[in-house]
């Protein structure tokens, strides 16, 4: 017996901001939530799995009309088709919606109750599902205290959306301690909330995060999918199957060494070219950060735009590449008596930029105080990007970290491009 367990599909994840990228393939990529979830029906129909397990965030929030829903409820009817049944609850970004509430899915879809932990026995597979769902976004309480103890004769599943113990990135929902999940006396943990795989715990019990099943910005990077467990005589065999449709990756290339343009230009075209093929043909966005101590330095902040434009023209010539992003995070050469003050000056700014970071309001705060942005709000540049939005005010905040890490080095100049 197999099931499939994913996580954080987010379809129609609105991709702000992406339009203002050059030569962004906004449909390809605003596509790709859906074709992920028509990737991740076929493995289950080609794998002849029992049973999807859902653990949250099915969508993106409060969306405004049913065309999301119905897109889920035609690849729900094709399991329905093929008798696999579906269980799934709801997750923070579910619970935003009031369509999601109202939706009807197909009979072989079982949501699970939102109130209290509810329990499936599903005789024919010979599994036992508990699960309960958000009823509002913002859950603190501990809802894995209360789901009942194992069924007897039965491969039991929890089915919970939840940040765990916390992780960078993520909001503190729902949480609770791998002991309250090894206490109910459960085979599987199927979990969701947290965008990156993580296997927290490899048997008796199982707890598994399979990540989101397609990445949706530059943060979410590497391969994305779900879970495939086989269930047999001894202890199930669990494996990650990659299904996104896109995929973001951060190509670090070390110019350390380099010192013309031609040297930093190679490093990078071949991280991109290596970064294509690991893809698999997927289409790929690549955001590239240029690191290490280089005479480069100064070139690649003098000639960012070229630098910029010299990339993007090589990704034309690479089948589905694009360049996200270039960052410079180089550092010059200095000499013996300065190496130590510089990186004791770099070593405070990037702890003080770790701490103000993980910190979205003071963050906030910091960037709505900021000269010429003062009272200031909605969008940018008309796609949903500003200082309203925590995503903008983010990437502007680790470009201006960026630009002032590379001013202690010595190489970027006061005005320049962050």
């Amino acid at each position: 017996m197999k099931l499939l367990h994913a996580a954080d599909l987010h379809i129609d994840s609105p991709l702000r901001g992406l339009s203002r990228y050059p030569g962004a393939p906004v449909d390809v990529f605003r596509g790709a939530a859906r074709e992920a979830l028509a990737n991740l029906v076929d493995f289950a129909l080609a794998e002849d799995v029992g049973a999807l397990l859902l653990a949250g965030d099915v969508y993106d929030g409060d969306w405004k009309d049913y065309r999301t829903g119905l897109y889920f409820t035609a690849q729900m009817q094709r399991l329905r088709d093929a008798g696999i049944r579906v269980y799934m609850v709801a997750g923070n970004h579910d619970a935003q919606s009031k369509i999601t509430k109202e939706l009807r899915l197909p009979a072989n879809v079982h949501r699970f109750s939102t109130a209290r932990p509810e329990t499936v026995e599903d005789h024919e597979l010979g599994i036992a599902v508990h699960g309960q769902g958000f009823a509002d976004r913002d859950i603190q309480d501990n809802l894995a205290a209360e789901y009942p103890k194992a069924r007897d004769g039965y491969f039991n599943v929890g089915l919970l959306h939840t940040a765990l113990q916390g992780a960078e990135g993520h909001d503190m929902y729902a949480p609770c301690r791998v002991e309250d999940l090894t206490a109910r006396g459960y085979d599987y943990w199927a979990l969701g909330h947290i965008h990156a795989r993580t296997v927290v715990r490899a048997g008796d019990p199982w707890i598994v995060f399979p990540g989101n099943l397609q990445g949706r910005h530059a943060r979410e990077t590497g391969p994305k999918g779900a879970t495939l467990i086989t269930v047999g005589g001894g202890d199930p065999d669990v494996r990650h199957h990659d299904l996104d449709a896109v995929r973001w990756e951060h190509l670090h290339v070390d110019v350390s060494g380099v010192s013309d343009d031609s040297g930093v230009l190679g490093l990078a075209e071949q991280a991109m070219r290596g970064a294509t093929r690991d893809a698999d043909g997927r289409p790929l966005a690549v955001r590239i950060s240029f690191t290490g101590t280089s005479d480069a330095h100064e070139l690649l902040w003098r000639d960012r735009e070229r630098i910029d434009n010299e990339l993007r023209a090589a990704a034309i010539d690479m089948d589905d590449l694009w360049v996200e992003r270039i960052r410079v995070a180089t550092s010059r050469v200095t000499a013996d008596e300065d190496a130590a003050d510089t990186t004791a000056l770099l070593g405070d700014l990037r702890r003080t930029a770790a701490a103000l970071g993980g910190d979205s309001a003071a963050l906030e705060k910091l960037v709505r105080g900021l000269p010429g942005l003062r009272g200031a709000g909605g969008a940018a540049d008309g796609d949903g990007t500003g200082v309203d939005d925590p995503a903008w005010r983010s990437r502007v905040f680790d470009e201006a970290v960026d630009l002032l890490a590379a001013m202690l080095g010595g190489g970027a100049r006061p005005g320049g491009d962050a």
